[in-house]
Order: structure tokens, then C-alpha cells, then sequence
């Protein structure tokens, strides 16, 4: 584990995510800061200790050093302390909930620039509160019914006037699902939905999907040519189409402020969808979401901007 100098930044995130191998690399050369990296999943397997006295408080874990040193944390793609079971069921829970509130107190208590604050970031990973945030932010939403009631999903499919998609409603870290459009096989398989409830939405007719990147209200936004490619109905399906970058209309990017905002967010990655009807539409914000091909595709220094930002500095970057 690699340790930090004072004002370090903290990134927590597991050991394979190239996201985090990519902002080391960027920290180094730009600001000559090495990070320290945390996969939650070596606690218990390593030793940790919080001390509070009239002196103060320290904060240990025995293969990261310089926890008491750190000014930045990027909750990147934090997981859940791996420990041992097999004693019984609840004594396995009990010492899953002792390690991970251990852990995520021993972390949430460092006094440090969070991106994004714990509490935040898990509030705004649910879809639901994205959809009525950016609703009440001035955001056009698609029409979405999520529910496991079988009956409820078939009588709002039956009333909307054109195609309806499917796609999940959670956040977890279960294999890719894409957007799929509801079809004449879904509607005979719709009692499935009893026991995970799917989200319903209208199919919005696309003159591409659009990408953002915000760090602390500067946007980085992708136009992405969805549609001449096999991701007309999930943009993510084709990374082979155009990427550029764009800038958004002075009212939606009012409406992106707004819900960041109110999301209590410092930093997402917005998925768009600007319609031929000429409206953006939301579609979701992950706060843990992926950049990285993105600024491959267009050289936009995303990277650069968010480890500016990290460092306290002006997440804007010179000659962008």
C-alpha cells in the first residue's frame, strides 16, 4: 500500500479500478502527490484503531499510512470489509456490521474535502431520488413508472403513446444490464418483476445521447452519435461512434446545478439524452460513474480538472 506526504488525498475504491490507477498517475505528474489507495476489503485481514483524548484523535490502519494527514478523499468505489463466515449466520452478520462500522466511521470522521461526501453519494445513487430531484430541478424527465406490481407495469405500458424501455432500478455492483425497449416476449415475462422491481419509462426518439462530467459546477460534456451506431436505445452498447465534446444550453445547465445541489453532490457523471424534439432529458447521475474513455475519445483533460480539484485548486484547467 502506497503511502501520502501532508495534504495528502485518499482515494478509496477497490485495488483493481483503473479509474484510480489513471487519478494516481495524474496526482504524480501534475501536482508531485503520490495517493494513498484503500480497498476497504483488506480490513480485518490488516489491524486499524481510532484513539480520542484531551490531546486529540489518531487514526490507524496498519497498511496505510498517513490516514491523520489526509486534506482530500475521493470516495471513488468503496466495498464492504471482507470478513470471514462461516460460524453461523448471525454471528457472521454481527462482526460484518462491527467491521464495517469501524471502517466507515474511522473514514467518515477524517475532516477532508469528500468527493463525494458518504452520506450524499449513497442518498443520490437511488434512482428514484434522481428522477424527482432533477423533476423538481427544471429537468424534462421521461415518463417512468417503477414498481413489482405486474398489473400497475402492463396498465402503463398500455397507455403510453409510443415505445416504453426497461432497465433497473438499483445500483449494485451485479452484471452489466442494458436499456432494453419492452417487447411482445417482456410483456408475457412482466410476473417477474414481483420480487425486483423494474423501472418503466417512456423511449425518448434521440438526436444523440449526451455524457457529463461535473466537478464542482465546471461540465465536461460529451456529444456521443448514438444513434448511427447499434446503441440507439443505451448509448453504452457502441464506444465506436462519434465522440465530442459539447457544451450545453445555458437552462439545462442552470437545471444541472440545481440537482447537484440539492443531491448534496461535488462531482457525477450525468447521462443525457437530447430528443428530436429538441429537449434534454435526463436520464440517470452516477456519482461513481466512468470518465475514462470519454477523455480518451476527446482528449477533454477530465482527469486533470477532478485531480485540481482534489488538491484544492480550480478545477478548471488552462487552454480548456
Amino acid at each position: 500500500m502506497v503511502g501520502g506526504a501532508p495534504g495528502s488525498v485518499l482515494i478509496v475504491t477497490e485495488s483493481e479500478d483503473v479509474h484510480a490507477d489513471a487519478m494516481a498517475a495524474t496526482l504524480r505528474n501534475l501536482h508531485g502527490i503520490t495517493p494513498i489507495r484503500l480497498d476497504m476489503r483488506e480490513f480485518p485481514s490488516e489491524t486499524g484503531g481510532f484513539r480520542l483524548g484531551r490531546i486529540g484523535t489518531a487514526r490507524t490502519l496498519a497498511h496505510v499510512p498517513g490516514l491523520d494527514t489526509v486534506t482530500a478523499v475521493w470516495w471513488r468505489r468503496p466495498r464492504q470489509c471482507r470478513v470471514a463466515t462461516g460460524i453461523s449466520s448471525a454471528d457472521d452478520e454481527f462482526r460484518q456490521a462491527e467491521c464495517d462500522g469501524f471502517l466507515q466511521g474511522l473514514l467518515w470522521s477524517i475532516p477532508a474535502l469528500w468527493v463525494n461526501d458518504p452520506g450524499a453519494d449513497r442518498t443520490a445513487c437511488r434512482k428514484i431520488v434522481q428522477l424527482e430531484t432533477a423533476r423538481r430541478s427544471g429537468f424534462a424527465v421521461p415518463d417512468t413508472l417503477v414498481t413489482n406490481d405486474p398489473s400497475a407495469a402492463r396498465e402503463f405500458v398500455a397507455g403510453r403513446p409510443g415505445p416504453v424501455v426497461y432497465k433497473r432500478t438499483g445500483t449494485g455492483r451485479a452484471n452489466f444490464t442494458e436499456t432494453r425497449l419492452l417487447g411482445p416476449a417482456d410483456l408475457d415475462r412482466l410476473d417477474t418483476i414481483r420480487s425486483a422491481p423494474t423501472t418503466f419509462q417512456d423511449y425518448i426518439e434521440a438526436d444523440c445521447d449526451l455524457r457529463v462530467v461535473w466537478i464542482d459546477g465546471l461540465e465536461w460534456t460529451v456529444r456521443i452519435d448514438s444513434q448511427s451506431g447499434v446503441g440507439r436505445v443505451d448509448s453504452r452498447l457502441d464506444t465506436a461512434v462519434a465522440f465530442t465534446p459539447a457544451r450545453l444550453p445555458a437552462a439545462v445547465s442552470k437545471s444541472l446545478t440545481t440537482l447537484m445541489g440539492a443531491l448534496g453532490l461535488v462531482f457525477g457523471v450525468l447521462d443525457l439524452r437530447l430528443g428530436r424534439d429538441g429537449e434534454y432529458y435526463f436520464l440517470e447521475v452516477n456519482p461513481q460513474g466512468q470518465f475514462a474513455y470519454l477523455e480518451i475519445k476527446t482528449g477533454l483533460p477530465i482527469f486533470a480538472s477532478l485531480a485540481n480539484f482534489l488538491v484544492g485548486a480550480d478545477a478548471a484547467v488552462p487552454g480548456h
